[in-house]
């Protein structure tokens, strides 16, 4: 074996690593070594530098809970949860478009019935989401599970808040016509968190780190594939600066703002509130899908 020298080690570390049994590791290791070492050898560390880079993942880590990723929101604001979701959801254009989960969604929302308020209580104005949930034949999907999550009417999600209960987060299902009805408040555009790891280095560039206003959707029916996606607020200011990268043309709504008036639920409101309408689309996965 060759003792190493700057020259060779590159070679050395990928022959080394392909001695891995599993196929797919062995392709993905390979991969990592070879890019991660054409990155280093590109901007040539200082061991400062790399210190400092340990430093930050370490911390990174650290900040870490079952109610706040902060690795999830660095892969966000690198675009590569964004790569990483088109690359694993190339659904027909028909479809509704995917979009990153984010780093918010908390597990086990309670379930709410069709037309009730999963933002009891909380700052902002009364919004209703009403709609459809069909197939790309434009048949109705009935029973398919709504699951949504956002900021309150302050620009905070759940985690952000001291909050014993769920906040800003619930499950709903689509009637037999495939129609659903979401009484929340309307979300407003909002910092990404920069009080961690991620928030130090975008204080350190010129980039937007505000999102604008949207509401979360995970949608999933039996036989159907999952769509995890975003209804963002047409309009918004940061519409075109998402730190995440997530805004996709198709996802963009009409906020209606109403002065007054009868809402979709059938109650009278004297005070303003906001009416979205929107229909998921669907596509049914193929036999192959069904059985992995």
């Amino acid at each position: 074996m060759p003792y190493v020298t700057e020259q060779n080690l590159t070679d050395i570390v990928k022959e080394r690593w392909t001695h891995i049994p599993d196929p797919r590791l062995r392709k993905i290791m390979a991969s990592l070594v070879k890019n991660l070492h054409v990155f280093v050898r590109e901007i040539e560390p200082t061991e400062a530098e790399w210190a400092a880079t340990i430093d930050w993942l370490t911390r990174t880590g650290k900040m870490c809970t079952e109610k706040r990723q902060e690795f999830i929101l660095t892969s966000d604001v690198l675009g590569v949860s964004m790569l990483v979701d088109a690359i694993n959801h190339r659904l027909q254009s028909k479809a509704t478009p995917t979009t990153v989960e984010g780093p918010f969604h908390i597990p086990g929302s309670p379930e709410f019935a069709d037309g009730e308020n999963m933002a009891e209580g909380a700052p902002g104005i009364p919004c209703f989401v009403t709609g459809i949930v069909r197939d790309l034949d434009g048949k109705p999907v009935a029973g398919a599970r709504l699951d949504l999550w956002q900021t309150d009417g302050e620009g905070l999600y759940e985690a952000q808040r001291d909050e014993k209960e769920a906040w800003m987060r619930g499950v709903y299902h689509s009637n037999p016509d495939g129609s659903y009805t979401v009484q929340t408040v309307a979300p407003i555009g909002y910092t990404i968190p920069m009080d961690g790891t991620v928030g130090e280095l975008m204080e350190r560039t010129t980039i937007s780190h505000f999102r604008p206003a949207h509401i979360h959707f995970c949608i999933e029916a039996a036989g159907y594939h999952r769509v995890v996606t975003h209804l963002f607020q047409r309009g918004d200011q940061y519409i075109d600066t998402d730190v995440v990268y997530g805004v996709k043309e198709p996802l963009i709504v009409d906020f209606i703002k109403k002065t007054s008036g009868k809402t979709p639920t059938g109650e009278t409101l004297a005070t303003p509130f906001y009416e979205v309408r929107y229909d998921f689309v669907l596509q049914r996965k193929t036999a192959a899908q069904k059985a992995a």
